[in-house]
């Protein structure tokens, strides 16, 4: 999933167009078909990223922001189990589009965290598990900080 915008852009719009399933984040009806599509995507076994955040943040080095709901109450609702995945660095690559701080070439450092089962839990659980997620995510990149 990636925002609508993406579509515009001249490189990256002919990648988005074929495997992106864009979302405008203004509309709610945008948002729900963005989601049964990935829904749908799922139940035929395809593997979707999903940014839980939503957003790009807007600070400068960006921060961790609060996670969405829909991706943590859609894998629960699947029973898809999820895997955190941590970019511990990419931001020192390319900011955003690139257009503000620029972008360069260079060493993108990804962490992929143990999967985390939703079998088990029902969509009253979604909070605890986009918390759960959050917190993993979050250590890794308090851990990468210091070093």
């Amino acid at each position: 999933m990636g925002k609508h915008e993406l579509l515009d852009n001249p490189l990256l719009g002919i990648f988005f167009r074929s495997i992106d399933i864009p979302v405008n984040r203004d509309s709610k009806i945008s948002s729900y078909k963005a989601f049964k599509q990935t829904g749908e995507r799922l139940e035929r076994g395809i593997s979707v990223v999903i940014f839980a955040e939503g957003t790009v943040s807007k600070y400068y080095p960006p921060q961790l922001q609060e996670f969405k709901n829909g991706p943590f109450r859609l894998a629960i609702e699947l029973k898809i189990p999820i895997l955190p995945i941590t970019s511990l660095d990419t931001w020192k690559v390319m900011w955003d589009t690139g257009s503000v701080y620029g972008s360069r070439p260079g060493i993108c450092h990804i962490f992929v965290h143990k999967p985390i089962e939703t079998a088990q839990m029902t969509v009253e659980d979604a909070d605890l598990l986009k918390d759960e997620v959050y917190k993993v995510i979050k250590q890794k990149l308090d851990e990468n900080e210091h070093r």
